[in-house]
C-alpha cells in the first residue's frame, strides 16, 4: 500500500479575515528579523484572496506583487502597507 502526500499550502486554510490576521500576527512574532516569514505570510494571504485582485486593489502589477512577496523580494515599506490595506489588514503595535 503506497501513501500519497500533498504539499502543505497555508493559503488553503486562510478562509476568514480572522484566520488571516492571526496567521500574520504569529508570523510577526516568529520572524527572524529579515522579513522573510512576513513576506511569506503576506504571499499566502494574497494567494488565498486572489493575487490578481489584491494587486489591483494595492495599485500594483500582479508580477510586481509576486516579486515583492517572494523569498528574494525586498519590498519597500510603502508597498507592504499598500498590500496590507488591499488585504483588509492593518499594522499595529503593542508594548512588550
Amino acid at each position: 500500500m503506497s501513501e500519497s502526500f500533498t504539499r502543505f499550502d497555508a493559503a488553503n486554510y486562510l478562509k476568514t479575515p480572522e484566520d488571516m490576521a492571526a496567521y500574520l500576527d504569529a508570523c510577526f512574532e516568529e520572524d527572524a528579523g529579515d522579513g522573510l516569514l512576513i513576506r511569506t505570510a503576506l504571499n499566502d494571504i494574497a494567494r488565498a484572496q486572489g493575487m490578481t485582485q489584491v494587486a489591483r486593489n494595492a495599485g500594483l502589477g500582479r508580477e510586481s506583487l509576486y516579486k515583492a512577496l517572494s523569498s528574494t523580494g525586498n519590498p519597500e515599506f510603502a508597498t507592504i502597507m499598500k498590500v496590507m490595506k488591499a488585504l483588509g489588514l492593518k499594522l499595529h503595535a503593542t508594548a512588550i
